[in-house]
């Protein structure tokens, strides 16, 4: 009696059999399309801030970067032209001595006084908040904010006030103790005096949030690390170069940067002052420069090439700053 050939499997690959009919779940196929729609998620949570920002950030910055490469004025403005340049107001701001000689020398001075002294002083406040008890803390803290919520319209003016030559208060202090004679000093004029109210002005202002913000940092480090270093006989100084600094390093690298930032790009504070907003150009920053250019004298494509270098400022700034840090940690 024959026997019947034993039948053999055959085994095809994953998926064949289930073509023309759909994947099952479970097979490679079918978590193909999850994890795209996964990838995209993110995205369309994003989506209407990204888009926000291209309306009221890119679309602007994109329009400024245009309008330095043209002869732009009110002529253009009224008409709708465009004339095209190409780098010639590049070529006119980097070749003028007023940049290197005054505007560029207000900026970068002014800016490295500013965050070095905000960024300290906050450092400084913080540390002795971090020592108080909750309630004190919370008080003070509280204390301190005021002075970052005051508008810094309000911040200027007062500031203009006091040092007023002729009814300030610190002419008349000065003029009652016989310092000086009353309503024969001008600080406003001189661009050291000037620049020198602007800088209190802009730390006063500043401040609270670098203290707010390394007091939260300083919160965090653990004080078994101080207790630890106070047995081997750390001081005060050397816990925080030892401890505090290496922890907040990151904090300290936001702050700085968000100073620089700010700094640079000062506006209201100096443009508010006497002779800021165009009186006096000895006293011209970046940006002062840039709105002068633009809306006091009709030269929008010279305005906007100006605050296009002071953007690239920024961006080199930042970049190299956070490479440096980077660079730091890795070691």
């Amino acid at each position: 009696m024959a026997q019947e050939a034993p039948s053999q499997a055959v085994l095809l690959p994953p998926g064949t059999a289930d073509a023309g009919r759909g994947t099952r779940p479970g097979r490679p196929g079918r978590t193909i399309r999850p994890r795209r729609r996964a990838a995209a998620r993110p995205w369309l949570l994003l989506s209407p801030a990204l888009v926000l920002l291209a309306v009221l950030l890119l679309l602007p910055l994109v329009r400024v970067a245009q309008l330095s490469f043209q002869d732009y004025g009110l002529r253009e403005l009224a008409s709708g032209t465009s004339n095209y340049v190409g780098l010639a107001n590049y070529a006119e701001i980097l070749s003028s001595a007023y940049l290197w000689q005054t505007v560029l020398p207000n900026t970068v001075g002014f800016a490295v006084v500013g965050v070095v002294l905000t960024v300290s002083l906050g450092t400084v406040v913080a540390l002795f908040l971090n020592t108080l008890a909750n309630t004190w803390r919370v008080l003070c803290s509280t204390a301190i904010m005021v002075a970052w919520a005051v508008p810094a319209v309000t911040g200027t003016y007062v500031l203009v006030w006091i040092f007023d030559p002729l009814n300030g208060l610190v002419a008349n202090v000065l003029a009652d103790v016989g310092v000086i004679e009353a309503g024969t000093v001008n600080w406003f004029t001189s661009r050291v005096g000037f620049y020198a109210i602007a800088t209190l002005n802009v730390v006063q202002h500043g401040f609270p949030f670098i203290a707010i913000t390394v007091l939260a940092g300083l919160m965090t480090v653990p004080v078994e690390l101080y207790e630890a270093a106070k047995l081997d006989g750390a001081g005060a100084w050397r816990r925080f170069w030892t401890i505090t600094v290496p922890m907040l390093k990151p904090v300290f690298a936001v702050v700085t940067i968000l100073s620089t930032i700010w700094d640079f790009k000062v506006f209201t504070q100096i443009y508010l002052m006497p002779g800021g907003n165009g009186g006096n150009p000895a006293v011209y920053n970046l940006g002062v420069w840039s709105y002068i250019q633009s809306f006091a004298q009709g030269k929008y494509g010279m305005g906007s090439a100006i605050a296009v270098v002071l953007t690239l400022i920024l961006l080199a700034i930042t970049v190299v700053y956070m490479r440096t840090l980077f660079q730091e940690e890795d070691l």
